[in-house]
């Protein structure tokens, strides 16, 4: 990771809003979201990083790829297969064409991608700046060894090279916010990151989805904020708090890609990244991010409109002890004098019996979550 000091936060800050203006006004006639037909929903699937790093070999890849068919993982969207960065050689072959390293991919990236597309899945590969990728389905364009030549310009580079492959490839910017990519990433690619990396912490997660939130105006289908992979599973939080990390991925509208040990899966793991009704949230066709609507010290009220006249509904207490939190029907955009609203509890798979008006008081546990979607009725 960069070294970041005070001085060069402010530069950089100035400059940020320089080429605001500047890009704003030179994409003003242009199309407001990349065309190659890919990410109408957030995209979903499995990518190496977080659990193993650097060690990754191809053995662990087609593994990965199994369990992800055996488990109903991929039944449930989550589709792409994704290497992250240590799969390839230093040196490109005489045509310039990326290797695959020689020890740990003796196959070659061809014959890996044939064995994951015969699963019904796609394969996803990392690149750093000034590489190319062919025959894949998903690039990770990171940020790494730049020549310092401008986010910008660099990323719109590649995009324009993907698009002369003729192949549908899924382009994800891993720019790490520092551009504010979101500002215009969706000309150039399906998702872009829009903070730092993640780590396997309460605080880091926390930290992540505050920052991607900021940007919550710019998702739509077709580009996505990305707040980094997901965490759930790697041993590092609770349940309760890989719950609520999961639940503000999904509300979020950010790429749901796993980053634990699919092979080697626990129940609780699972039980949470394969909820439907949580995925289908994520997935919802409307492709709206969710916002904090309410923020009363580590209390937070998310929500966000789906489709079918619905809202999604979070309760999110970061506290050390149970709340009692309560949310606004006028905070989400519900008349509150005259609607009645049915809620259903998506962790806990039920409907609620009362029909609420005006508001919605719950107790949440600490680092803990509770999420419904809303339905507003005209009668009882």
């Amino acid at each position: 990771m960069i070294d970041r000091c005070s001085a060069f936060q402010i530069q950089l800050f100035l400059s940020s809003i320089i080429f605001y203006l500047f890009f704003n006004h030179f994409y003003a006639a242009s199309s407001s979201a990349i065309s190659n037909a890919l990410a109408l929903t957030p995209p979903m699937g499995w990518n190496s990083w977080n659990h193993f790093h650097c060690q990754i070999n191809e053995n662990v890849i087609r593994e990965t790829a199994d369990a992800l068919v055996s488990s109903g993982l991929s039944k449930l969207g989550y589709k792409y297969v994704n290497l992250d960065d240590c799969w390839g050689e230093s040196n490109r072959d005489s045509q310039g064409n990326l290797v695959a390293n020689k020890t740990t991919f003796p196959s070659g990236i061809k014959a890996l991608a044939d064995y994951v597309h015969s699963k019904g899945l796609k394969l996803g590969i990392y690149a750093d700046s000034g590489d190319n990728a062919r025959g894949i389905d998903y690039l990770k364009y990171d940020n790494c060894y730049n020549d310092d030549t401008r986010p910008t310009i660099r990323y719109q580079v590649m995009s324009s090279a993907l698009k002369k492959t003729r192949r549908s490839i899924f382009f994800s910017m891993c720019e790490w916010g520092d551009m504010r990519p979101a500002l215009w990433g969706s000309k150039v690619g399906n998702s872009w990151r829009t903070t730092d990396d993640i780590s396997d912490s309460w605080g880091s997660m926390l930290k992540i989805a505050d920052m991607n939130e900021v940007y919550a105006d710019y998702a739509k289908p077709g580009g996505w904020n990305d707040p980094d992979m997901l965490e759930v599973g790697n041993g590092g939080m609770k349940y309760s708090e890989y719950v609520v990390h999961f639940s503000i991925w999904a509300i979020s509208k950010a790429p749901l890609l796993l980053g634990c040990d699919i092979r080697n899966i626990t129940n609780d793991t699972m039980q949470i990244i394969s909820n439907q009704e949580v995925i289908a949230i994520n997935q919802d066709p409307l492709g709206v991010q969710a916002k904090k609507v309410r923020m009363q010290g580590e209390q937070m009220i998310w929500a966000g409109p789906l489709s079918g006249n619905r809202i999604v509904l979070l309760f999110e207490n970061r506290k050390p002890w149970t709340s009692l939190m309560t949310a606004h029907w006028d905070d989400i955009g519900i008349n509150s004098n005259s609607t009645f609203v049915e809620a259903r509890d998506v962790w806990e798979h039920q409907t609620l019996e009362t029909k609420f008006q005006g508001k919605l008081k719950t107790r949440v546990e600490p680092h803990a979550c509770k999420m419904f979607v809303l339905t507003p009725i005209t009668k009882l």
